[in-house]
């Protein structure tokens, strides 16, 4: 089984920021939401307060401003194009992507695809707000190991070290920038 995160490893840049631009220039009105997430941004990036779940869940706040089922299906018919080639020449059956990405926001791509396993943070598509944690760091081994047990991962990619916990239950990983894939280094 190979696991893969999605932004930046099999997707070119970062999906829910590429969302959030594509809902903002449809609905301007989300305009109204930027003093909050400002704060928030300044909360946890400089004065390192508060959790990346709690920041993540005031930028999430856009979606009750847009037409989610409707924006979705455009996002994607516009974005599909952002999926790395290596990815979809290598794709198997049995992987799974683990994602700090809404699920709701990745679901309809892994559909697509025909990704049949998708771990990804619970957002609700109509509040944004989390039910659980962001599905981040060891979050994304728990996460990992409540569906699968003990299930050997083949390979791994990821974009980030943050990763680390999931590449060191790998029998390989490898380390993802822009289209290099190199050994992960430990």
């Amino acid at each position: 089984m190979n696991v893969y995160d999605f932004d930046k490893t099999i997707y070119k840049s970062d999906s829910t920021a590429d969302f959030y631009l594509f809902s903002l220039r449809r609905h301007p009105k989300i305009l109204a939401l930027l003093p909050s997430l400002l704060k928030a941004y300044l909360r946890f990036y400089i004065f390192r307060k508060g959790s990346k779940t709690e920041f993540k869940e005031k930028m999430m706040r856009f979606v009750t401003k847009v037409n989610m089922e409707k924006d979705l299906e455009d996002f994607w018919k516009t974005h599909k194009r952002k999926i790395k080639n290596f990815y979809i020449e290598q794709k198997q059956e049995d992987d799974v992507i683990i994602s700090a990405s809404p699920r709701f926001l990745l679901e309809p791509i892994c559909r697509e695809l025909g990704i049949k396993h998708l771990l990804a943070s619970e957002v609700s598509p109509k509040t944004g707000k989390f039910s659980g944690l962001n599905c981040h760091g060891e979050e994304k081994v728990r996460r990992f190991r409540k569906v699968f047990q003990n299930a050997q991962i083949d390979e791994f990619y990821s974009d980030s070290y943050s990763d680390t916990p999931l590449a060191r239950i790998s029998t390989t990983a490898f380390i993802v920038k822009g289209d290099k894939i190199n050994p992960w280094k430990f």
